[in-house]
């Protein structure tokens, strides 16, 4: 069985609009090094629920407090080819809120506009060969950045929901 996760998308509001929080991982870390994501991580027996483990996660990588977090709902699960199960939470994040990545485990900390995010003309499908098998995977290419992958189908049913909501 693939193994829980949940993850915080977070939404900044700021002047200039609406921004979505990201992190890009350390390189050496044996999941998912490098790669661009949303702060978050496996559920804990401990956590009571996808929220508790997103909210307890972000906190751990990039010091974000749950008093600075208003939770908005969950987007789909999304199974990852790496074997996780992630349940992404829909938060706003104050504007305040400033970022101290744990070095461990967070190279970095960034934000794209979500009107960038939203734009269909901005994803493309690309393939890719993960253990002798193509595959297809969805990307945006944000400059000096690759959001790829399960971010990336994420950021896509962000889209999708906002979408219907017209």
């Amino acid at each position: 069985p693939p193994v829980e996760a949940a993850v915080l998308a977070g939404l900044v509001p700021r002047a200039s609009g609406t921004q979505v929080l990201l992190t890009r991982r350390t390189e050496a870390l044996r999941n998912h090094g490098g790669q661009v994501g949303f702060p978050g991580g496996r559920v804990e027996r401990s956590d009571r629920n996808a929220l508790a483990a997103a909210l307890r996660e972000s906190d751990e990588e990039i010091a974000l407090p749950s008093n600075q977090v208003l939770a908005l709902g969950y987007l789909d699960p999304f199974i990852t080819i790496t074997g996780f199960r992630v349940t992404p939470v829909v938060a706003v994040v104050d504007p305040a809120f400033i970022a101290r990545p744990e070095p461990g485990e967070v190279a970095e900390v960034f934000e794209v506009p979500l009107d960038y995010l939203m734009n269909p003309d901005n994803l493309r499908l690309v393939e890719m060969e993960h253990r002798g098998r193509i595959r297809h995977v969805m990307e945006y290419a944000w400059p000096g950045h690759r959001i790829w992958g399960a971010t990336a189908a994420i950021l896509y049913n962000l889209r999708r929901r906002l979408e219907l909501l017209g």
